[in-house]
Formats: C-alpha cells, sequence, structure tokens
C-alpha cells in the first residue's frame, strides 16, 4: 500500500473515530440537555399526549383537559375560567404555564417523581397525573368578583385561624382557555391590553396603601410604649407641618376632630396629622420594623405564587418619614399584604403564614402533601395591642369611615385608604379597604383587603368606603354564612 493511500486510511478512520466519540457523547452525555430542551417539540407532545391533573375548588374540578385533531392531542381547559384566572394562572401548548398552573406542572402532567413507581422510573414512563386541591373558597371568591364588576382592582380574603387563602380576585380579568390551545390573535390582544387583565393585581402589583397603613404605625407605637392604649391623647398638633419644611399635612375632613386625637379616634376620621406625627416620634427605624414583622420587604412570600414584594423605604429624612406614616412616599402594599395585617390584627397578634393550596395528591386523591399541616404562625403584635386595634377598628366601622362594611350578625372592625395617584396625585386616587369580620353566632371569621385602581366614579366620589369597602362587606358575608 502507497504513502497516499495509506495516510488516507489513517485519516478516514480518525474521522469514524471523531464521529463515534461526537455521538457517544451527544447520546450519553448532552442527551438529555437536549431532550429537556424547551424548542424540543417531542416534549409539548409528550405533555399533551394524555389529559392533564386537576386544580380544585371546594371539591370541584376547575379544570380539565379536551382533544384536539393536531399532534397535541389534548389542551387545557377551564371552568369559570375569568373567575379563578388570579389563582390558576394558564396552560398553554404555545406560552407555557403560569401561577398554579406552572409551579405544579410536573404534577399535573404526570412528570413529578412523587407519582412514579419505582418500575415507572426505571423505564421513564409517565405516572397518572395528580391534583392541587386550593384552599379557595368558591362562595367568597364569586361575591369579590362579581362586587368588583368593572372596576379596576383586586381583593383577598384570608382566614385567620387557619392561613388559609379563601379568594384572590383581579379584575378585569381574562378566560385562560383563550390561551390553552396557542391563539396569537388572543395573545396579543391580551398582552396589548392597555388595562392588563394578566397582571395578578391581588399578588403581584404593589401600590401605595394610603390610610390602611395607619394600621401598622398605630401597631407601632403601641409595641413601642409611645402611647400606652388606643384611648390616650397624643401630641399631634391640627395642622401639621412637615418637618424640616414650610408644608402644612391637610385632613380630608377638615371638621374631624383631629388635633391632639387618640389612636382610636385618629383611625375612626383617618387624621393623617396625628399619624405623620407619631411616625415622625416613632422613627423610620422602629416604624420599618413593625412592617416587616407583617410582611413589608419580604421578597419570599410565597403563597405559593411568588408575591411582589410590599416596601417600607429606609434612608429617608423627616418628612418623608412622616409622609410613610399616611401610607404614601415610598411605601407600597399587594392587597394579599393588607389582608394580612388584618388578619394578624383580627388572630390576637398572630399571624399564619397564608397559603392558597390545602394539599396535593395522587390520581388515586392519595395525599402527597399536607401544607394545611406545615403552616407556621408568628407572633406579631402582642395581644393586648390586638385587642386594643380590634375595637378602634370596629369603632372606624360602626361610626367612623367604613360604615359601608357594617354587617348584621357580625363583629366588624375596618380601616379605609384613599392613596394618591400620580405627580402631585394628578390622576384618580386608589380606594382601600382592609378589615377583620367575626360571627356573633360561630367561630367563622375572615380577614379582607380590597384596592379599586379605577372606576366609573367621579374623582370626589373616591373613597375607600365608598368604593371598596361594599366589596369588602360581600366576601366577608359570604365567609361568614352558614
Amino acid at each position: 500500500m502507497n504513502k497516499t493511500i495509506r495516510r488516507s486510511a489513517v485519516f478516514t478512520l480518525l474521522l469514524v473515530l471523531a464521529l463515534l466519540v461526537r455521538a457517544t457523547w451527544v447520546q450519553f452525555y448532552e442527551g438529555q440537555a437536549l431532550a429537556d430542551d424547551k424548542d424540543n417539540r417531542r416534549n409539548a407532545i409528550e405533555q399533551y399526549a394524555n389529559p392533564l391533573g386537576n386544580i380544585i375548588v371546594a371539591g370541584d374540578a376547575i379544570t380539565g383537559s379536551a382533544e384536539t385533531t393536531g399532534d397535541l392531542k389534548y389542551k387545557r381547559t377551564y371552568t369559570d375560567g375569568s373567575l379563578y384566572a388570579a389563582v390558576t394562572g394558564y396552560s398553554s401548548q404555545v406560552y407555557g404555564a403560569t401561577q398554579l398552573e406552572g409551579i405544579y406542572q410536573d404534577l399535573l402532567d404526570g412528570t413529578d417523581l412523587q407519582l412514579k413507581t419505582p418500575l415507572d422510573t426505571i423505564t421513564n414512563k409517565r405516572a397518572d397525573p395528580g391534583d392541587v386541591v386550593t384552599t379557595i373558597d368558591p362562595d367568597v371568591q364569586k361575591a369579590a368578583y362579581e362586587a368588583l364588576g368593572d372596576k379596576k382592582g383586586a381583593a383577598v380574603a384570608i382566614d385567620p385561624t387557619t392561613g388559609k387563602i379563601l379568594a384572590v380576585v383581579s379584575t378585569p380579568s381574562y378566560d385562560p382557555s383563550q390561551l390553552s390551545a396557542g391563539d396569537s390573535d388572543a395573545w396579543t390582544k391580551l398582552t396589548k391590553d392597555a388595562d392588563k387583565p394578566m397582571t395578578n393585581r391581588a399578588l403581584r402589583q404593589p401600590l401605595p396603601p394610603g390610610s390602611t397603613f395607619k394600621l401598622v404605625v398605630a401597631a407601632a407605637a403601641l409595641e413601642d410604649g409611645l402611647y400606652s392604649d388606643v384611648d390616650a391623647k397624643t401630641d399631634s398638633p391640627n395642622p401639621y407641618t412637615l418637618p424640616d419644611t414650610t408644608t402644612d399635612l391637610a385632613n380630608e375632613n377638615a371638621s374631624a376632630p383631629c388635633e391632639n386625637a387618640s389612636i382610636r379616634v385618629a383611625l375612626q376620621y383617618s387624621c393623617n396629622n396625628v399619624f405623620a406625627k407619631m411616625a415622625v416620634d416613632l422613627g423610620q427605624d422602629k416604624l420599618k420594623a413593625q412592617a416587616e414583622k407583617f410582611g413589608f420587604n419580604d421578597e419570599s412570600q410565597d403563597v405559593p405564587v411568588r408575591a411582589y414584594t410590599s416596601v417600607y423605604p429606609s434612608d429617608m429624612d423627616k418628612s418623608s418619614t412622616a409622609l410613610t406614616g399616611i401610607g404614601q412616599f415610598d411605601v407600597t402594599a399587594t392587597p394579599l399584604q393588607m389582608a394580612m395585617v388584618s388578619a394578624a390584627i383580627a388572630n390576637d397578634g398572630k399571624l399564619v403564614t397564608p397559603h392558597m393550596v390545602s394539599q396535593t395528591s395522587d390520581s388515586d386523591g392519595n395525599v402527597l402533601t399536607n401544607y394545611d399541616d406545615s403552616t407556621e404562625s408568628k407572633e406579631i403584635v402582642s395581644s393586648s395591642t390586638a385587642e386594643q386595634l380590634q375595637s378602634a377598628m370596629q369603632t372606624v366601622v360602626e361610626d367612623g369611615t367604613g360604615t359601608n362594611a357594617q354587617i348584621s350578625g357580625a363583629t366588624v372592625g375596618g380601616k379605609t385608604g384613599t392613596a394618591q395617584h400620580g405627580e402631585n396625585n394628578s390622576q384618580t386616587p386608589y380606594a382601600w379597604f382592609t378589615s377583620y369580620a367575626k360571627s356573633d353566632s360561630s367561630d367563622k371569621e375572615v380577614a379582607v383587603a380590597v384596592l379599586v385602581e379605577q372606576s366609573d366614579a367621579a374623582r370626589s366620589e373616591v373613597s375607600g368606603n365608598g368604593l371598596a369597602a361594599p366589596v369588602a362587606k360581600a366576601m366577608m358575608q359570604a365567609a361568614l354564612k352558614d
């Protein structure tokens, strides 16, 4: 064999060996990565080859699966999709999955290791899908959704004693069924809608909480001993001039008895001068510490959907600290966060970790994880402080700014809020209401928070009592009914 042929043979052999090495590398080392690639069509085909597991509310599935004519054999369906969109999110053959659909995707499509038998693991067989059982009360959910109606806003309800989230509503809403099969027209319309219907306002849009934040300031003052009780007179000039400025802080009701008012009277009439001065007297560090006990500045608030962080700021001058005392400046909160404030006060100062999934189960109904048994409780304020705040919140509803939340046969405490919106308050203010209710004839109780971001009401008619309190009332009535 001449030298040229021999060299060519060796070179060809090396190419064959390189090809074998590369094929072996791809198959054994990169195979899993390629299999898991989001652009691998086989994954989608396999995921939607069988019906998905379901999300359950009060024993009934609010999701389902329907056969299609394409290579993705099944698509996700929803019962009352718009009603529960803030709970379920969506599962789409094209656009992925969000919220509970996304968090429990492996469980719902049968790939979760908890579902597999040893033989399934060896053969890599897909198991029968599992289910997600929520804590949502359909009556409370529906009451919130219908009461919000055409308003842009959100609402959350929590059982203070268990931490179970009974309702999560965001309006305007959308029907996740529109996205199941990847309808590009529906996707474009929803994503370009100026009202952002796919934004979960209840959990993921913190906004200035306005005067509802005064509950946190009052809690800090009582815990610190700045004032001995809610009926002690405060040192609160009216008008109150913001420190190091010539700006007088006005009260909404100029005739309200806000000068040196007690915490009870200041909550009853929502006196800005009292809580702005109180915030300065406490100082930003003490106020921040109390806010963080309630859950502000927590960047890992999972219910299990990750809620956006509610913020109490740092490094402020005294005039800015004063404005935080009335829920303005850079203070922001989600409806979930303000519901947590009322829940902790209603539960004698203890906050039970809020959660909206009760348990997960396999296809036979066997419980895989029970979240109701794993909740934690921590003391936010003393029982004495909580009792005093409950009493003051009841005064707000009985004879103050929150009378629209009164419920026959129940003890109700609440706090209204109207937060400035836009530069120099140039846009329509946000209307807030947070409250709790306890049945007079049973052990049922509930804590809620409602935000109305935009409505058809005239600017002069925007108030927490006028817009948000009726929504809260409807929710509380639904939660307390026999």
